[in-house]
């Protein structure tokens, strides 16, 4: 696990795969124990063929029964459409222009990749691009990855896309179908070259974090790895840890038609961060539950000298109480301030306590959120969680929460934190276990 302050897993990009359309990731680890090690088409997870429910299929059935329409626009297709019948923020874009993704090649700093989320969808737009992107936290599949063909001239449905699964299942997302924000490091025009940077989440400093990134906001200077362009630097290393001046818009930097905001704003893609890994681990949990659960499960693990599937559940149920309480989370050097109409936009859609706190109030001063409990806590995966999951999570978080886990380095945590963290949780999360009380 990557520790506060220190860089995650070094990653390797292949330039010229990227550009072909495919991010070739190897990360240069081997096989780490904290990721799901059976198949995605184990008979207890059935990735492949098992039944779907998410929001892009309760979209794709109101559009085939007519309850909801698309409408398409010239320069955008149907993004703010679906954004719309998404109920997703324009206020959540964040621009990114390394060129790693299925459409790379209309990718540059000059015509970004534009993506827009919530909780447990993210939307990915590329101007004059042929499809619009969808990657759907599904309620027990995990993160599925869909298509939607931008053209007015058939009725339009999103469309299942395994292939994103070339990029999108890794180490680096835990073994599982998942999500993942890569920071990467400028790149010479030299075609042999190889891209380097890392998978980038809260544990990250902020001087490793949104390389390939537009980033937008008010701040006093620091270094970062946004904002500069990665291919056909002259000398890569001449822009690393230097300090970025604020960027308060996107305006004058490229031409913004078709895009819906102006924004590549910092908030956001912190929010981004933290809940890309955040989805991982809920999917990996869930999945290694099912596998203790599956009948068969204790002969299969013992025929392949795999570890016990309790210690494996317990283990897993760890890395997810630790991140998803930001145990391990990298300070802010210094306060950072994004668009008052994305943290409006996010603090709008939780719940509050009776003292009106929420788990999606952002702080930004020391750290990303007000109260260190992630708001991923209310998506319907989490709480599909098959229950010894459920179990073991709560155990755990309430070891910590309670002080009985008090020792480094959870001792982070200080009395008022995980005071207001229960309190808010008792007011506000059905289904809590009768010892938070």
């Amino acid at each position: 696990m990557t520790g506060p302050g220190t860089s995650p897993t070094l990653t390797v990009v292949a330039a010229a795969a990227a550009l072909a359309g495919v991010a070739a990731i190897v990360t240069v680890h081997g096989q780490p124990a904290n990721a799901f090690r059976a198949s995605r088409d184990h008979p207890a997870i059935a990735y492949s063929t098992g039944p779907v429910d998410n929001a892009i299929v309760d979209l794709n059935r109101r559009l085939g029964s007519g309850a909801a329409q698309l409408e398409f626009d010239e320069r955008s297709g149907y993004l703010r459409s679906v954004l719309d019948l998404l109920d997703i923020p324009v206020e959540s874009q964040v621009t990114v222009f390394s060129p790693t993704s299925n459409q790379a090649n209309l990718i540059s700093s000059t015509n970004p990749r534009a993506i827009y989320f919530r909780d447990d969808v993210a939307i990915a737009w590329v101007r004059g691009g042929g499809e619009l992107e969808a990657a759907v936290q599904d309620r027990r599949q995990g993160t599925i990855f869909y298509d939607l063909r931008q053209a007015p001239d058939a009725p339009p449905r999103f469309e299942r896309d395994d292939q994103c699964l070339a990029c999108h299942l890794t180490w680096e997302t835990l073994g599982v179908p998942g999500l993942q924000v890569l920071s990467t490091f400028p790149l010479t025009s030299d075609p042999n070259a190889y891209a380097t940077g890392f998978v980038s989440d809260h544990r990250a400093r902020i001087d490793d974090r949104w390389g390939g990134w537009y980033v937008t906001g008010r701040h006093d200077p620091f270094a970062h790895m946004g904002n500069v362009e990665v291919t056909d630097v002259e000398d890569p290393n001449a822009t690393i840890g230097v300090p970025r001046p604020e960027l308060p818009s996107l305006e004058g930097l490229f031409d913004l038609a078709g895009f819906p905001s102006p924004h590549s704003d910092v908030a956001a893609l912190m929010v981004l961060e933290h809940q890309a890994h955040m989805t991982n681990l809920i999917t990996r949990v869930g999945w290694e539950a099912r596998r203790v659960l599956y009948r068969d499960y204790g002969a299969a693990a013992a025929a392949a000298g795999d570890d016990g599937p309790e210690s494996i559940l317990r283990d897993a149920a760890i890395d997810l109480v630790d991140y998803l309480l930001f145990v391990d989370e990298a300070p802010l050097a210094r306060p950072v301030e994004g668009s008052a109409a994305f943290a409006a936009a996010f603090a709008a859609r939780g719940p509050r306590d009776g003292r009106g706190r929420s788990l999606r109030d952002l702080d930004l001063e020391r750290r990303l959120m007000r109260y260190p409990c992630s708001y991923m806590i209310y998506t319907a995966a989490f709480d599909a969680l098959p229950e010894p999951a459920l179990d073991a999570i709560y155990r755990r978080m309430w070891a910590i929460l309670s002080g009985e886990e008090s020792g480094r380095p959870y001792d982070r945590l200080t009395e008022d934190d995980r005071r207001a963290v229960i309190e808010i949780l008792i007011d506000t999360k059905p289904g809590l276990p009768d010892y938070f009380r």
